[in-house]
């Protein structure tokens, strides 16, 4: 069931409240009975109203011819580079570089 919305709401509650008004205010009743009747009642009609007020018409995908739309740009996440001490490039400048395969993380927040 989809949910109600922001007009649906509205004429929903004042419907309610002002029916509530009017009636208790017609009838006079001071018994428990009489308002639990006439708060029922309205609730009822406030309900009535709220689901036959016309929905926003939604546009059939057969009928329109839908134009895509423009794919976004590819986003590039940015990744600082590492910055070489002297212990690192001393270190690797040693080592082969055909057994060495190098990690970059990326940084911490």
């Amino acid at each position: 069931m989809p949910r109600p919305t922001a007009a649906q709401l509205a004429y929903g509650s004042c419907t309610v409240i002002f029916s509530t008004l009017a009636m208790l205010l017609l009838s006079q009743t001071s018994s428990g009975l009489g308002i639990a009747v006439i708060t029922l009642s309205a609730l009822a009609l406030g309900l009535l109203v709220a689901v036959t007020v016309p929905l926003p018409k939604r546009v059939r995908s057969g009928s329109v011819a839908a134009v895509p739309a423009p794919a976004p740009a590819p986003v590039q996440e940015r990744v600082p580079a590492q910055r070489e001490t002297a212990s690192v490039s001393a270190s690797l400048s040693s080592v082969s570089s055909a057994s060495v395969s190098v990690v970059r993380e990326p940084a911490g927040p």
